[in-house]
Formats: structure tokens, C-alpha cells, sequence
């Protein structure tokens, strides 16, 4: 291959060179949700969408890619004094989103950093003029104001902010040891409230509880002493008019009445047992009705004098009765103080009276 060759090869390959730099440079492929800005000869000439874009080799240059996208950022804590001279930190995220990609890129020469001097300075004045308390408590208030002064600055360099959000609020170490105090103790009093609360809550349901109770035992009780005393009623009638209705001597109520005495006497708890001067005529009666048994078995009664009668008849009779009233006395005095001798003078006269009687 001659000289001449060589330097037509060369050329050809410059020229291929060329053509390729020249095609790269006018074919521009811009993504999706960003825009591409494009100055030519330094001038601003047109923005690029997302998609296939032809430029003017050497005459158009891309001076800004900028995202479409909505971006968060955060920015580091930021010392900021309240109102009652209290340093607290403050941590913030900035939502944006870029609305026109031109006015981004030549108004202002960093939107980012123009931003968070801005989120700085206005939140210096917001919470300047709350103290601490109510800084702390007024975080919606806090981000209104912030996004609202935020958006109209912004609005001019084309960005959106959308939300700005404060991430937190940190109070010097001594101030937070004296909230954690506070709380404490305000914990405690509520406890304290709703356990007294409680206390006084049991003890009314208590105290109702009891009420009722008594009340529903006294209503018992009543009815059953109701219930009680009308059966006692009905059994002292039942037993009054069956009396009446029988109508039984005296003879019979005697008897009746010694055989009552041993029950008398035999509680526990007697320790002293009076006998009633009725003995005397219960016993006359019993001497009466052992006389009409006599008289009863004897057949009927005749004109004739009682010492007809038979003597061994009388003096069982007699026996019979000697031992029940002495079966009666010992159960109605055992265990008891003995009787004095003026009774036991009087028991014997009684029985001599009756065997007397008998005898006429």
C-alpha cells in the first residue's frame, strides 16, 4: 500500500469518526418523569420530553437533567430557641415536587439548598414564638405554617412543596428529666384518682349489697314469724274447739295435767322447779277418778254405803295411785335441789286426804 493510500484511509476513517460523534450527539433518549433542558450556543432553545429527541450536533447541549419525580428530603437537626429561652432540636422532611423544569434551572442556582435555608428561617420564627409546651404540642400548627411559607417562596422557582413533617422536637436533657417528672406524678394522681374511685365504687355496691340483703332477710323473717304464728294461731283453735267440743271433767284435765309435770321438769336448764299449789287438787282429783273407776267396775251406783265394797279392790286402787304420784314426783325433782319437808308434809296430808276420802 503507497503513501497515498494510507492517507485516503485515514481520512476515511476520521471522517466515519465524525459521523458517528456527530450521530450520538443529536439522537438523546430522555427517560420517564424526567426533563431535560437544552441550550443552544448558550441560550436556552427547548426542554426535552421523556422519549426519542434529536439534537443539533454541536450547536445544542443539555444543561440540566431534572427529575419530574416528587423527593423527599431530610434535613439534619436544627437548634432553635422558644419562646421561654429553651434550646430544642428540631428534626424536618420536605416533600417537593418539581413543577417547571426552566424556571428551576435559572431561577434559582440551587433549589435544594435555597429550600433548607428557608425550612431553617421559618421554623426559627414559628417556634420563636411558642414556648415549649406548646411547641410541643402544636406539630400541625407547626407544619400549616411551614408548608405555607414554604410553597408561596417556592412557588416562583417552580417547585411544589407538598407536605413538610417535623420528625421530632428534642428538649435539652434537663428539661426532659423534669417532664419525665411531671408525667410521672401526673400518672400517679390519675392512678391514685381511679383507684379511689374504684374504692368508693366497691364500697357503695357493698354497702347496697347489704341493704338489700337485710332488707330481703328481715322480709323473710317476717313472713316466716307471719307463717309461724298463724300456724300457732290455727293449732290453739283446733285444739280449743276440739276441748270444747269434748268437753272433758275435771277429772280428766287432772290426769292430764300429771302426766305434763315430768316434761316440765325435764329440761336441762332447771335448776329450780316450783310445784304449783294446784297439785293438791289435781291429786283429790285423781283420788275422784280412781273412786268413779272403782265405782265404774263395781257396776252401777247403789244406795248402799261404800264400805260394801271390796276392801282388796280399794286398796289396789289406792296403790296404783301412791305409785304414780311417786313415779311423777321423782321425774319432776330429779336432778334439782330437794324439795323442802314442808312439801313432802304437805304430799303425804294430800294422800292421806284422798285415802280418807276413799275410805268414807
Amino acid at each position: 500500500m503507497g503513501p497515498l493510500e494510507a492517507i485516503v484511509l485515514i481520512v476515511v476513517a476520521i471522517i466515519a469518526l465524525f459521523v458517528v460523534v456527530t450521530l450520538f450527539r443529536s439522537v438523546r433518549v430522555v427517560p420517564q418523569q424526567r426533563m431535560d433542558v437544552v441550550e443552544r450556543l448558550g441560550k436556552y432553545h427547548r426542554t426535552l420530553s421523556p422519549g426519542l429527541n434529536l439534537l443539533m450536533p454541536f450547536l445544542d447541549a443539555v444543561r440540566t437533567k431534572v427529575d419530574m419525580r416528587e423527593q423527599v428530603v431530610s434535613f439534619p437537626p436544627q437548634p432553635v430557641i422558644t419562646s421561654d429561652n429553651l434550646v430544642v432540636s428540631i428534626d424536618t422532611v420536605l416533600y417537593f415536587r418539581v413543577q417547571d423544569p426552566v424556571r428551576a434551572t435559572y431561577e434559582i442556582a440551587n433549589f435544594l439548598q435555597a429550600i433548607e435555608q428557608l425550612t431553617v428561617t421559618t421554623l426559627r420564627n414559628v417556634i420563636g414564638s411558642m414556648d415549649l409546651e406548646r411547641a410541643l404540642t402544636s406539630r400541625d400548627e407547626i407544619n400549616r405554617h411551614l408548608s405555607g411559607v414554604l410553597d408561596e417562596t417556592t412557588g416562583r422557582w417552580g417547585i411544589k412543596v407538598t407536605r413538610v413533617e417535623i420528625k421530632a422536637i428534642e428538649p435539652p436533657p434537663s428539661i426532659r428529666d423534669s417532664m419525665e417528672k411531671q408525667m410521672r406524678a401526673e400518672r400517679d394522681r390519675r392512678a391514685a384518682i381511679l383507684n379511689a374511685e374504684g374504692i368508693k365504687q366497691s364500697q357503695i355496691l357493698t354497702a347496697d349489697g347489704d341493704r338489700q340483703g337485710a332488707i330481703l332477710r328481715a322480709q323473710g323473717e317476717r313472713e316466716a314469724r307471719i307463717l309461724q304464728a298463724e300456724g300457732q294461731a290455727k293449732a290453739i283453735q283446733t285444739v280449743f274447739n276440739a276441748v270444747h267440743t269434748a268437753n272433758p271433767d275435771s277429772k280428766v284435765l287432772a290426769y292430764q295435767y300429771l302426766q305434763a309435770l315430768p316434761q316440765i321438769a325435764a329440761g336441762q336448764s332447771n335448776k329450780i322447779w316450783i310445784v304449783p299449789a294446784e297439785l293438791t287438787k289435781a291429786l283429790e282429783g285423781i283420788g275422784g277418778a280412781l273412786g268413779g273407776l272403782i265405782q265404774d267396775n263395781a257396776g252401777p251406783i247403789s244406795t248402799e254405803p261404800v264400805e260394801q265394797a271390796d276392801p282388796a279392790a280399794v286398796d289396789q286402787a289406792l296403790a296404783e295411785a301412791r305409785a304414780l304420784a311417786a313415779e311423777t314426783e321423782k321425774e319432776a325433782v330429779r336432778g334439782l335441789p330437794s324439795a323442802p319437808s314442808s312439801y313432802s308434809s304437805g304430799y303425804s296430808t294430800n294422800m292421806d286426804r284422798v285415802e280418807q276420802r276413799e275410805q268414807a
